[in-house]
């Protein structure tokens, strides 16, 4: 049995096999139509989610099987002083995979531990999204055709923000990936992953605080949004919420070939008249969440495939 914690939890082959079954998802849903019909999906998130819940149900769904789970800690037993072991010890009862979305680091994990079904970490904390991360892996590959040989801007809160952590890590085990990091002082990257994952693995990195000085570079853009939650004083976010805002007229130092990427849900950091630019891919970049959760449910319940 296996469990997704972080994206390193996977090989590179391990990877590109999820990525490769998304891809075939995607050109042929019907063959996967009733792979699941007989299975359950437990979805337990303790802080809220639109995409990444929603996601799991559809794939989980478009699979043929069948959705159980709550979408706040108010409306489960931990509202009542449940541990997360004891939960997931009686939701393994009922369902055969979980995906589990938690405010507080290393839950997930905790969950695993206590299992006797596959676990997903759906986000926990500030820590990772190891989901969130295939998603980006595959619309970046879908759109470039390639993983290696990219140069990639990562903007906005690079310290609180999960999705980033979780991509660099994913993206380090590939040739070639230059990374521009993007941010306010007070926001740049956790010294664990600029010290233990880039300069450690002597990956080609450069910090900068203006996004126009970037964006000529870059073959992706990767824009996250300032959080709120993850903020201690109401100061402190005002301050930074609108420290980055994409509009028609950056993007005209773009290349013609550079597509913009965002976990969502977006705020103020990429203006609505960026949507209609054919490189905004952030939309797209939701659809893709979908087969590659699809991929993941099947790889970690060993569903046999279809021809």
């Amino acid at each position: 049995m296996r469990h997704l914690m972080s994206p390193l939890d996977l090989s590179v082959e391990e990877l590109n096999s999820i990525l490769d079954l998304a891809s075939d998802i995607e050109k042929h849903p019907d063959k996967y139509a009733h792979v699941c019909d007989d299975k359950r999906l437990a979805t337990l998130f303790y802080e809220p989610s639109t995409r990444t819940r929603l996601s799991f149900e559809a794939a989980m769904m478009n699979l043929g099987g069948k959705v159980l789970g709550f979408s706040s800690a108010d409306s489960s037993s931990a509202s009542k002083g449940e541990s997360v072991a004891d939960t997931i010890r009686v939701v393994s009862c009922y369902a055969d995979i979980c995906a589990m979305r938690h405010p507080k680091e290393g839950a997930p994990l905790v969950a695993s531990m206590a299992s006797s079904i596959p676990v997903i970490n759906a986000g926990d904390g500030g820590h990772q999204h190891p989901t969130q991360t295939l998603t980006d892996l595959l619309t970046i590959r879908s759109l470039k055709g390639r993983l290696d040989n990219i140069t990639i801007g990562l903007c906005g809160d690079l310290k609180f923000g999960r999705t980033v952590h979780s991509l660099i890590e994913a993206l380090v085990r590939y040739p070639n990936v230059r990374f521009i990091l993007i941010s306010p002082e007070e926001l740049r990257i956790p010294s664990y992953i600029r010290e233990d994952v880039l300069i450690k693995n002597n990956i080609d990195f450069q910090e900068v605080e203006r996004l126009e000085d970037a964006l000529p570079d870059l073959d992706i853009l990767y824009m996250t949004r300032v959080q709120k939650e993850r903020f201690f004083n109401e100061e402190d976010y005002v301050r930074m919420k609108d420290f980055y805002i994409l509009d028609k007229q950056k993007m005209e130092l773009a290349k013609k070939d550079m597509y913009i990427l965002h976990p969502l849900p977006r705020v103020n950091e990429i203006s609505t008249e960026v949507d209609s630019d054919p490189r905004a891919a952030y939309f797209r970049q939701v659809q893709y969440g979908v087969y590659v959760r699809m991929a993941l449910i099947l790889t970690l319940l060993e569903v046999k495939l279809p021809c």
